[in-house]
């Protein structure tokens, strides 16, 4: 049981950073990005291909910056524009945003499962006791993923910027009216939430191998973690994601085909006992 828990936190801590980006946007704009995972994939090929032409740590270093700019532009130009009280039409655009990732990527990289090579870091390992030991690698991402939870939910709290988010989500024309503006602030908050995407991108291509068609798998896995937290809640996703993870390891520990299913089915249990999440975001 201690190997399936440790297994479940680091496993955990990945779907907490394929979730954080999700859970920022939804709780700035109330908007429900379909295409997250897609972008995840998108970000990891980008390193792979970074990384064959200026070695793995530059490119994963300029991948950032470049999110940034990606989701700041995305938001400015596009998304700010299907925004308002229907959210069919940002479903629609964020749906169509992934079909064109999707079949981009096959083109460009064809079907083939592809990763970053890490070198021993892959192998590396830290012993815990006589019986067991903990990857370097998947410790890191546990490592990122806590503390870009605490990081957001510190820039919300204590910082000018968080607290233009927190107006312009509670009430943007409200927000408007004292100076703000709606629209930049929005882009601002999904770039922030398109670096989590990189990161994350990178991690997964680290970890394991992408294909262009895993983004919609890793979409779920991000809806589920923050679905169960609560939208729009930071902790809560973290939360989330651990109570996933901890579900999917005991379902493989049972039988190595349950474990994706027996996730699925602590989430539905949960939406039903609890719809709101475990942790819901409150109102500033």
């Amino acid at each position: 049981m201690i190997e399936t828990l440790v297994q479940a936190i680091l496993l955990g801590g990945l779907y907490a950073l394929f979730a954080l980006g999700q859970s920022l946007m939804f709780g700035v704009m109330r908007l429900t990005n379909t295409a997250q995972g897609d972008f995840i994939i998108l970000a990891a090929f980008a390193a792979i291909a970074g990384s064959t032409v200026l070695g793995p740590t530059p490119a994963m270093l300029l991948i950032l910056p470049v999110a940034f700019g990606f989701g700041y532009v995305l938001q400015r130009y596009v998304l700010n524009g299907a925004l308002g009280r229907d959210p069919l039409p940002s479903l629609v655009v964020t749906f169509g945003l992934s079909i064109v990732i999707q079949n981009l990527l096959l083109e460009l990289f064809s079907a083939d499962p592809r990763s970053i090579d890490v070198g021993s870091l892959g192998t590396q390992a830290l012993p815990l006791g006589e019986s067991l030991s903990i990857g370097v690698l998947p410790l890191l991402v546990l490592l990122l993923a806590v503390s870009a939870t605490a990081a957001l939910q510190w820039l919300f709290t204590h910082t000018a910027l968080g607290r233009s988010f927190r107006a312009v989500s509670d009430d943007r024309e409200t927000a408007e009216l004292m100076g703000l503006h709606a629209g930049k602030t929005y882009a601002l908050a999904t770039a922030i939430a398109f670096v989590l995407i990189a990161l994350a991108g990178v991690m997964q291509a680290m970890r394991s191998t992408v294909a262009p068609s895993d983004g919609p798998l890793l979409l779920l896995f991000a809806f589920e973690a923050v679905i169960m937290g609560g939208m729009g809640s930071f902790w809560g996703t973290l939360a989330g994601a651990m109570i996933l993870g901890l579900a999917q390891q005991i379902g493989f520990r049972i039988d190595p085909g349950w474990g994706i299913w027996f996730g699925h089915m602590v989430f539905l249990a949960l939406l039903v006992l609890r719809p709101q999440g475990l942790f819901p975001k409150t109102r500033a």
